[in-house]
């Protein structure tokens, strides 16, 4: 159980981090101040992020015009969901795999 506690805590931060650097993003590009990478905010997304980023994107209205936010970003976050309940699906008692 200490292995999935330790996953929760990463998932939570990852995605508030996520949120967080989406609204960082948006006030930057409002000032014309230095931009973070767009592979960056991807990269938060894949590595599990993909929730906050998308909220962070409707939140701040933030990358909802560009095509690979708006269909990306909603993909990892589907795909991502798929494999856990795959996961859970083919494990539904045991988390043997922690």
């Amino acid at each position: 159980m200490e292995a999935l506690k330790i996953l929760l805590i990463y998932f939570a931060a990852i995605n508030l981090a996520a949120f967080i650097i989406f609204g960082i993003d948006k006030g930057r590009a409002k000032r014309n101040r230095w931009r973070i990478s767009e592979g960056t905010l991807f990269s938060l997304a894949i590595f599990g992020g993909s929730a906050g980023a998308l909220l962070g994107m409707f939140c701040f209205h933030h990358k909802t015009q560009k095509k690979r936010f708006a269909i990306g970003i909603p993909l990892i976050l589907f795909l991502q969901a798929a494999l856990i309940a795959f996961i859970l699906i083919a494990q539904p008692f045991s988390l043997s795999f922690m």
